[in-house]
């Protein structure tokens, strides 16, 4: 199991009450305006924008904001930044790899809180390539537990569609698939009538560092320090925590 899917996990759990609630419909929100901007305003006809509208109506985003954003992409409305994606690469600490991705307006910005947040927290950064080629751009669908829907039941949906495998996190299961397999292993669950959670690609580590109590909230503070920043979208760590530790931490 997944270090970062479980804290993505607990992470969620959180947003609900979470004081950065607004941090995350942030995100949420240029997820759908580059999603726009790229396949164009019609949610039908672009997967991509689909599944970002989908993620944000989940995370209870308004309407009305989800609709702006659309339209601010796909340029029915004026008002859309010029987001760029921009890739970091570095160690937390006990020598976890880290990729950070950005989306913004801002380079310089950007990489100035990507470096201040990496070195107040014990990390450090690298060179582009040292730490990206230990990860895999993958096809990942998460799956709340409901009823009685098991992880066979998810399997004999989504195995002819191109998933890999199917994960236990506790409170949902993960799909993963080859990135390209992303839009046929989300078509085949809502053809199965299974309800999902979020559909995006994501970086998974093909190679994992288990982390003790100590380690992995080092490790937690740094991403939540990385996290405060607006520039960033995402955080990919290689990590391997035990549900020990992660109640230890919970609590």
């Amino acid at each position: 199991m997944s270090g970062h899917s479980k804290w993505a996990t607990t992470k969620h759990k959180k947003a609900v009450i979470d004081a950065k609630r607004g941090k995350l419909f942030a995100r949420l929100i240029k997820n759908i305006e580059v999603a726009a901007k790229t396949g164009g305003g019609d949610v039908t006809g672009n997967p991509t924008l689909f599944d970002a509208v989908q993620k944000a109506k989940k995370n209870s985003v308004p309407a009305d904001n989800i609709d702006r954003a659309v339209k601010r992409g796909s340029g029915a409305e004026a008002g859309g930044a010029d987001w760029q994606t921009i890739m970091y690469e570095g160690y937390a600490p006990n020598g976890v790899a880290v990729l950070i991705e950005c989306l913004t307006d801002n380079r310089n910005r950007a990489a100035s809180e990507v470096r201040v947040a990496m070195t107040r927290n014990g990390g450090s950064m690298a060179d582009p390539g040292s730490v990206s080629y230990m990860f895999t751009r993958k096809g990942v669908v998460l799956v709340p537990k409901t009823g009685s829907l098991t992880e066979d039941d998810i399997l004999m949906a989504v195995l002819e569609a191109g998933a890999e495998e199917v994960n236990d996190l506790g409170e949902s299961f993960e799909v993963v698939s080859e990135a390209a397999d992303l839009i046929p292993v989300r078509t085949a669950l809502q053809s199965a009538e299974i309800d999902y959670e979020s559909a995006e690609s994501s970086f998974l580590p093909s190679v994992q560092v288990e982390l003790d109590e100590d380690g992995a909230r080092k490790v937690f503070r740094l991403i939540e320090a990385l996290e405060d920043s607006d520039d960033v979208q995402n955080v990919y760590a290689n990590f391997d925590v035990s549900d020990e530790v992660m109640e230890k931490i919970d609590a």
